[in-house]
């Protein structure tokens, strides 16, 4: 059992959960906003051995240096590799400390998002339909970019509406061969798609100038990662053509100026972040905490 659990920010478990946090630590303390910058991160730590954050705030170095007592991070948040994450893992590791994550736990919200946007956009609903004449998803070719769960799932939703689906990842996965997803590279697959959807880990960016050259013109990219998949300057180049970009958050679009731009969709909202999805979040926290406790 820890001494001092502090949540340094709101990290959307549900109250069930957040009552279960009782019976890991002594002293639970649960902050319902943001902290400004590492100073306040700090304090809010002080003496804590445990800290819960979410994907709001970051967890740096010169934090932790001030909080000695701290064996324990568990990220509320998707947690795939310490580049992507908001924790300084590799400072946190250098000093013993553990550091969870949670994954797969809002792709669901995701996956619905994609096929309302893109059967809106093909159909004209509440829009001038993207071919003029109204079609479905049926025959669409489709590239994803980037394979992992979320990406997956996109995949196996727009095929069963009929997609033709191709994929880029870092190698050819064999079960998605077994589902008929042909593995193409980056360039044929952006040049051979209508709609590319990239699906990637935070900070990671695979569309450069050559890459939205490839791409084309009359062409519509979903964004459904946490940052930008491109460059801005060739993607706002890109974006003058008679082209689309779908994106659900600001941060997924990367510049907020771009926001009113007519060729962007953004929700401005996180589409993962359903009632399902807290119920999810919440128990994989837990897991993650007994399974250090225990």
């Amino acid at each position: 059992m820890f001494n001092k659990l502090v949540a340094i920010e709101p990290v959307s478990l549900i109250p069930s959960a957040e009552k279960k946090l009782q019976d890991f630590a002594k002293e639970v303390v649960m902050y319902d906003d943001i902290p400004a910058g590492d100073e306040e991160v700090a304090a809010r730590i002080g003496d804590a051995d445990a800290v819960l954050l979410s994907y709001t705030s970051r967890i740096e170095r010169a934090a932790l240096e001030k909080c000695p007592n701290v064996r324990y991070i568990g990220m509320c948040c998707s947690l795939y590799s310490p580049e992507s994450a908001n924790v300084d893992i590799r400072y946190a590791n250098e000093r013993g400390i553990v550091v969870t994550g949670i994954r797969d736990y809002g792709d669901e919200g995701v996956v619905e998002y994609v096929i309302s946007e893109l059967v809106r956009c093909l159909h004209g609903f509440g829009q001038e339909a993207w071919d003029e004449m109204p079609r479905e998803i049926t025959g669409l070719k489709v590239g994803i970019v980037g394979l992992g769960k979320s990406g997956g799932m996109i995949a196996d939703a727009l095929k069963f509406f009929g997609a033709d689906v191709a994929y880029f990842a870092r190698s050819e996965k064999e079960e998605a061969r077994r589902k008929g997803y042909r593995f193409l590279p980056l360039g044929e697959l952006l040049a051979q798609s209508e709609v590319v959807c990239c699906c990637l880990n935070k900070n990671t960016v695979l569309l450069h100038e050559a890459e939205f050259k490839q791409l084309g013109n009359k062409k519509i990219l979903f964004n459904t990662g946490l940052s930008p998949a491109w460059d801005e300057t060739p993607f706002v180049k890109w974006l003058e053509g008679d082209n689309l970009c779908f994106c659900d958050t600001a941060g997924a679009l990367g510049n907020v100026q771009l926001l009113s731009h007519p060729h962007v969709r953004c929700m401005q909202v996180s589409t993962g972040r359903t009632r399902q999805a807290f119920d999810r979040l919440s128990e994989k926290v837990l897991a993650n905490l007994s399974e250090y406790d225990g």
